[in-house]
Order: structure tokens, then C-alpha cells, then sequence
């Protein structure tokens, strides 16, 4: 182009002599302009390509380098406010590639000015109109001479003849030879791409994302000498998407979140009112208590000491700092794992207090001033989330919280990971004040019923109950590094729902099995003991190997320790794993959920089903939340979703659901 510059300074185009000196000299840097353009497009790698199954097309050079418009001098170019309409059939650019695929637009975003366009294998992006063009745009590309200059062009050349294939009559060199051979490479990879029905059946094709890559030769032998010695698994770069505007919304939309703000309240209050009763039938409707009564100072202090001694824990520098999984920009956010120290210094000063003869049964006694006071912070946090999140930028808000309704925004979570500094609040609510309280109200409610009941030591029931969730809770703080790739933190915003989750919901709902043995202590054998306690130990061990599987594999799919698991590739670049407990069900960490939610009520007995109000609320959330999962994975794996639910047909409970 600097050339090109200089010609035109140079040349005096009104005289004769100049027209046609700036006419050659046009033609000649036009020449060397597209043939080395054309040389550069196919010497790039191609990164990201969608899943097999699309027919790529390139986009021809010379329509590549020359399509700039004409622009006249002292006049703005006005582009038009949209070009292509919904449902239109188009060439989508895939990012970070040359590549364009037939597309079908979807919608439009007028403030972002972005495509919403849909591929073949079910993939929807957010694309450019730039990155679009439409379908008359493209031809089948004819083939052009390798020749380097024009006296050594042919003259008598075939249409047909492509440019590592010499002129009739011509030696074909060794170099040549090796271009030839290389095409037909790329002829048979491009042929694939249409042909997904001769996958293998068992898909062990961890190279398929290789296939696609276009480089030099020198590069694919030494690729090539790689996989010969070891087989490695190459992630491909996270494709950048633009936060838009939420479409579908979920629990009801926006008249079942409000009624859920409303709702879950007070099913907490109902549940904690039952079970003090003699009776605690659900049908046996407790009595109002008085509106003064509900609330007591002391009480919400204590709960802000709580938050804050927990919020400090998290600031302690032990614990190693890791990185969670890639965002919608490509950034990825640092986490402090200390969560298990946070717990041994929690238990410290607990002990420490017993030791002082601190009465621990107090929370026995206030329970339900301390539901009311976590309700009250729990709102209030959340109304501060949603002020601060309308100054938030439009890439960290939640992809699922962004609807523009008020209600429904503050109910899921309008951004995404709010951060003071580094103290990230959902991430810290997630574990930390609401999980280690609801061991601290376990052994509250132990040393209550010892106090009421005058015992020396507490009851089989209540042993067993606060064992089996006392592992559970010990579990996920030595694992906590596990909950970064959790949808909590991945696809959710922080508002309302886990706020009031986090620190209402788990501790005083999740402990109702031993507030209820308090007021209603219950008999076992020892026999049945240890049938509930493999039981649990059953579930336990589904749930824990089916995370680490997942989680691991997440992080590291090269991991020697995974080799022997076979998965299916996507069009984004993970893997869904078909083997191991993701080959039996969809979702195994939920079965073995469940199996535990059993265990821990039946030490309660069958008198009542109020303590079974858990497990029949935890088998409903995990179905309403496997078909979260379900429509999302469809959305963003498209085609490779389908041929996995093929290949594992059962979704939590084998050969029932």
C-alpha cells in the first residue's frame, strides 16, 4: 500500500503519459495485492471451527480484498439501521476464523447493533454485520494460476486446472507433488465436514478440533510426530460472546419470581412454626405468633457478627488462589480457596466458647428471630445487588438475569460475579456464612435436645443426622475449588434467589431434620443405623467420584488419570463425557443428592412427613433444575447435545427418568 501511495503522488494522471503510467502501475499492485492476499487467507490457522455436520464455504479472495465501496470526498457514508431480517438465510463468519457457514437470523439487537444467528448444529452467536454476507455473495471458487509473475503465466491453461497442478507438458516438481498430496488432505477433511453419519459409533475422537487447523506443512509433520508418541486433547479459545438481552424467562417469568419472593419467606416461617408444635402435621396450621416478638436487636447483631467474622476468614491469606472458568469476554476471575480454613478457625472458637460455658442451645431458643434476621439481610443485600448492578458494564451481567424487567432481574441476578475489590459476594454467600451456620444450628440443636431431655449423650437419630451432614458440608469446603464450575456461579446472577438461598434457605431449612428431633425425638436400632449409614455412604460415593470426574475433566481433559474416558466433541471446544457415571445417567451428581436427602430423614421415622419436606423439596428443585440444564446445553452444544442424550437416555434416575 505504500507503494501504491507513492505511485499515485508520483504520476500526474491528467497528461497521457501519466494516464497510462498510473493505469500499468495500477494493475501491477493490484496483481501482487491479491495473490499474496489470497497465499496469506490459507496459511492462518483456523481456530474454533463449528462442529462437523456444517458446509463451510470460503469467502473468494478477490471479493475479500476488493469489496470497500466507493466513498466520495466532504460526505459521511450512512450505514443502513439493519440489513438482514429475522428468518433470513445467510453466511455467518465463524469467530476467529475465515470461515462463513449458512446461518438463519434470528433477531436483532438495536442498542448492541448485533445478529442473533442460528448454525445448522444448533449453536446461536451474536455476530457483526460485518461478519454476515449474504448468500449471492458467494461462488464456487475457480482455481487460479501459482504462477509468481505474469510472463511466466500459460496462456493455453485449463479453467479447471488448480494451482498446484501443473500445465500440460510440464515436469511436475517434488515440491509440487507435496502441495498435491496436501490438497487431497484438506479435500477428504472438508468432506468430512459433511458427513457426520461416519463418525465412529463410539466417538473416541479426540482430535477432531485438529483436523480443521490450515497450516504449513512444516507444522503439520512435526503435529503429526506428536500424536504418534502421545495422544493430547488441545481446548480451543473460548469464542467471545456479547451479553444481550434475556428472552426466555424461567420460574414463571415475571408474576412467579414476584410470588416467589413472597412465597419462600414464608414457607421458611411455616416450616419453623410447625415443627415446635406437638402435632407437626402440614395440615395443622401454627398460630400466628406476634409481629414483636419475630424480631429482637440482640439477635440481628449476633447474625451481623456471624457475617462479618466469616466475611474476615475470607480476606486470611492461606488457602491457594486459582482461577475460574472463562467469561463471556475471555477474562477469567481469581478466587481465594480457604473455605475449609474458614471452617477449623469457626470450630475453634465455637469449642473455645463451649469451653467457657457459653450456651450454644440459644440459637434452640431464638430460631426463628434468627430466620427473620437472615431474611431481613438477605433483602437487604439484595436490593443493594441490583443498584450497583445498573452501573455494571454490559458484559458482566448475567446472561440469564438481563430481561429489562425489574422483578425478574432482582429475583435471578442482574450482574453476574459483583465484586468489592477482590471480595467476590456470591462466591463467598455460596459456601461460607449460610453452609458452615448450618452445621453450627446442627450441633446447636444436638446440644438442646441433651439439655432438654437431660441426657449424658445425644440420641442415635440425632448422631447420625448430624454426622451425614456434617460430611456433606466438610465435603464442599475441602472441594471448593469444585464450585467454580457449578451453574451457581457460571450462568446465575446474584439476587434474590441465592441470596436468600445462601443464607436463609440452606441453614434453617437444611437443619430442619434436627430442629425436629428436638421437639420430637425418635427411636432407632442400631440394625437400621447402619442401613441408613450405607445408604448414605452410597450416595455419597455417586456424588463425590461423579463431581471429581467432571471437574477434572473440565480443568485438564489431557489428565493421564482420564484416558480412559471417551466423550463427544463440540462445536465450542469441550468435551461431553460418555463414560464412567456421565455415561449412566445425565446427571449422576443429582442422583447420589437425593440418595443422601433420603438417608438423612429417615432417622426421623415415619410419623410425620415434615422432615421428608427436604428430600421432596430436593428432588423437585433437581428436576426443575436438570431441565435448566437441559435447555442450556441444547442452546450451546446444539447438535453434539442430541447425539449425547441419544447415547445416555436416562436423565437422573436410570430406566425410570
Amino acid at each position: 500500500m505504500h507503494i501504491y501511495t507513492c505511485v499515485l503522488v508520483c504520476v500526474d494522471a491528467s497528461k497521457p503519459l501519466g494516464s497510462v503510467c498510473f493505469a500499468f502501475a495500477t494493475c501491477l499492485i493490484s496483481f501482487f495485492f491479491l495473490r499474496y492476499q489470497s497465499a496469506f487467507l490459507f496459511r492462518g490457522n483456523i481456530a474454533n471451527v463449528p462442529e462437523v455436520g456444517i458446509e463451510a464455504k470460503f469467502l473468494p479472495s478477490c471479493r475479500a480484498g476488493c469489496r470497500t465501496g466507493t466513498r466520495k470526498r466532504d460526505s459521511v457514508w450512512k450505514m443502513p439501521s439493519r440489513k438482514f431480517a429475522d428468518g433470513e438465510v445467510v453466511m455467518g463468519r465463524w469467530p476467529g476464523s475465515v470461515l462463513y457457514y449458512e446461518v438463519q437470523v434470528t433477531s436483532y439487537d438495536d442498542v448492541a447493533h448485533l445478529y442473533t444467528v442460528k448454525y445448522k448444529d444448533g449453536t446461536e452467536l451474536a455476530l457483526k454485520e460485518s461478519d454476515i454476507r449474504s448468500q449471492s455473495s458467494f461462488k464456487h471458487r475457480k482455481s487460479q494460476s501459482s504462477s509468481s509473475s505474469p510472463s511466466r503465466r500459460s496462456s493455453s491453461r485449463s479453467r479447471s486446472r488448480s494451482p498446484g497442478r501443473p500445465a500440460k507438458g510440464r515436469r511436475r516438481s517434488a515440491s509440487q507433488s507435496r502441495e498435491q498430496k496436501d490438497d487431497k488432505k484438506k479435500t477428504i477433511q472438508e468432506t468430512s465436514l459433511a458427513l457426520p453419519q461416519k463418525l465412529k459409533p463410539d466417538l473416541e475422537i479426540k482430535h477432531v478440533l485438529e483436523q480443521y487447523s490450515l497450516r504449513s506443512r512444516k507444522d503439520e509433520k512435526k503435529k503429526e510426530e506428536i500424536y504418534s508418541e502421545k495422544k493430547t486433547f488441545v481446548a480451543v479459545k473460548p469464542i467471545e460472546k456479547v451479553s444481550t438481552k434475556t428472552k426466555e424467562l424461567e420460574f414463571g417469568g415475571r408474576i412467579g419470581t414476584f410470588m416467589l419472593i413472597l412465597f419462600l419467606p414464608a414457607t421458611v416461617f411455616y416450616l419453623l412454626l410447625t415443627c415446635k408444635q406437638d402435632d407437626p402435621s402440614l395440615l395443622n396450621f401454627p398460630p400466628l405468633p406476634a409481629l414483636e416478638s419475630l424480631w429482637d436487636g440482640r439477635v440481628f447483631a449476633i447474625f451481623l457478627l456471624w457475617f462479618f467474622l466469616q466475611a474476615a476468614f475470607y480476606f486470611l491469606p492461606v488457602g491457594k488462589v486459582v482461577e475460574g472458568l472463562p467469561l463471556s469476554s475471555g477474562r477469567k476471575l481469581q478466587y481465594r480457596i480457604n473455605g475449609f480454613y474458614a471452617f477449623i478457625l469457626t470450630a475453634a472458637i465455637i469449642g473455645v466458647l463451649l469451653y467457657f460455658q457459653f450456651e450454644l442451645h440459644y440459637l434452640y431458643d431464638h430460631l426463628m428471630q434468627f430466620a427473620v434476621s437472615a431474611a431481613a439481610f438477605s433483602l437487604a443485600l439484595s436490593i443493594y445487588l441490583y443498584v450497583r448492578s445498573l452501573k455494571a458494564p454490559e458484559e458482566e451481567l448475567a446472561p440469564g438475569g438481563n430481561s429489562g424487567y425489574f422483578i425478574y432481574d432482582f429475583f435471578t441476578g442482574h450482574e453476574l460475579n459483583p465484586r468489592i475489590g477482590s471480595f467476590d459476594l456470591k462466591y463467598f454467600c455460596e459456601l461460607r456464612p449460610g453452609l458452615i451456620g448450618w452445621v453450627v444450628i446442627n450441633l446447636a440443636m444436638l446440644l438442646a435436645e441433651m439439655k432438654i431431655y437431660n441426657l449424658s449423650v445425644p440420641s442415635l437419630s440425632m448422631i447420625l443426622v448430624n454426622s451425614f451432614q456434617l460430611l456433606y458440608v466438610v465435603d464442599a469446603l475441602w472441594n471448593e475449588e469444585a464450585v467454580l464450575t457449578t451453574m451457581d456461579i457460571t450462568h446465575d446472577g446474584f439476587g434474590f434467589m441465592l441470596a436468600f438461598g445462601d443464607l436463609v434457605w440452606v441453614p434453617f431449612v437444611y437443619s430442619l431434620q434436627a430442629f425436629y428431633l428436638v421437639g420430637h425425638p425418635t427411636t432407632i436400632t442400631w440394625p437400621v443405623a447402619a442401613g441408613i449409614t450405607v445408604l448414605n455412604c452410597i450416595g455419597y460415593y455417586i456424588f463425590r467420584s461423579a463431581n471429581s470426574q467432571k471437574n477434572n475433566f473440565r480443568r485438564n481433559p489431557a489428565d493421564p488419570k482420564l484416558a480412559n474416558l471417551k466423550f463427544i466433541p463440540t462445536a465450542t471446544g469441550k468435551g461431553l463425557l460418555v463414560t464412567g457415571w456421565w455415561g449412566f445417567v445425565r446427571h449422576p451428581n443429582y442422583l447420589g443428592d437425593i440418595i443422601m436427602a433420603l438417608a438423612w430423614s429417615l432417622p426421623c421415622g415415619f410419623n410425620h412427613i415434615l422432615p421428608y419436606f427436604y428430600v421432596i423439596y430436593f428432588i423437585c428443585l433437581l428436576v426443575h433444575r436438570e431441565a435448566r440444564d437441559e435447555h442450556h446445553c441444547k442452546q450451546k452444544y446444539g447438535l453434539a447435545w442430541e447425539r449425547y442424550c441419544q447415547r445416555v437416555p436416562y436423565r437422573i434416575f436410570p430406566y425410570i427418568y
